[in-house]
């Protein structure tokens, strides 16, 4: 149990301390327009509130990922701990606090525009390729998962689940962010906070069950090497490329 609340001090202190950092690093300035109100067209440039714009960035990068992802990893063992504790502080909190204000600072841009205008269109090509590739191994991976889950909490089959997620997909994709993401999303974000908090809750509380402390000893329950499979495997709960394409959507 002490190590979950170093764990947890260690994530809040570093967010008002390291994130303070980083801001004067980039130059924070709350005065700033930000592109959604400077070129607002009510399609790609759409004013939302910071709170909603929070929620919707939470649940685009603490989805399904990073909950399988430290199940799966925890056969690592301590490994896996120190990786999502000082990975997230350390590589996926800059990564994506860069990436995002990268497209703050160009208008809004995505990344393959990024890096066309900074690096090329030959190298902007060859972004949107993997971008690409990232983007439906990631959707599949995650329609498969939630539809597995709908499926049996519900009996409907899971091949009908995946067809309706991605119509899903499909029709937020076409729509203005505030119509369809804006509106769910944010229902969705709350939700998932609100089930940290009972699970948290309930372990502190339950006397039948206490979370083992952070050692070194008999916790490696997997065969396979730490590296590649433990950075493979907790990603989104670490460090993931893929948020470099979700934090442009709300940093605009």
């Amino acid at each position: 149990m002490i190590s979950f609340f170093i764990c947890l001090f260690a994530l809040i202190l570093s967010y008002f301390i390291y994130g303070h950092f980083l801001e004067r690093i980039v130059g924070v300035d709350e005065n700033h327009v930000t592109p959604a109100y400077r070129m607002e067209n009510g399609v790609d440039y759409v004013p939302m509130n910071k709170y909603r714009n929070l929620l919707i960035h939470f649940l685009n990068i603490a989805g399904l990922g990073p909950i399988f992802g430290a199940i799966q990893g925890a056969l690592f063992g301590p490994a896996a701990f120190l990786w999502i504790v000082l990975g997230t502080i350390f590589i996926g909190g800059v990564h994506d606090f860069f990436s995002g204000f990268m497209s703050l600072r160009d208008d809004g841009l995505t990344m393959p525009d990024i890096v066309s205008k900074y690096l090329g269109n030959r190298i902007e090509k060859f972004v949107a390729f993997l971008i690409v590739i990232t983007g439906i191994l990631v959707s599949a991976t995650f329609a498969k998962g939630a539809a597995d889950l709908i499926s049996d909490l519900t009996s409907i089959p899971v091949l009908t689940c995946i067809t309706i997620i991605f119509i899903y997909f499909i029709i937020a994709t076409i729509f203005p962010i505030d119509k369809i993401i804006g509106k769910i999303y944010p229902i969705f974000g709350v939700l998932l906070l609100i089930m940290a908090v009972i699970m948290t809750g309930g372990v502190i509380i339950n006397p039948a069950y206490t979370i083992p402390e952070f050692t070194t000893q008999g916790l490696y329950l997997t065969d396979k090497s730490i590296f590649p499979y433990l950075f493979v495997t907790i990603a989104c709960g670490a460090i993931s490329g893929f948020h470099a394409s979700q934090s442009p959507i709300i940093s605009r």
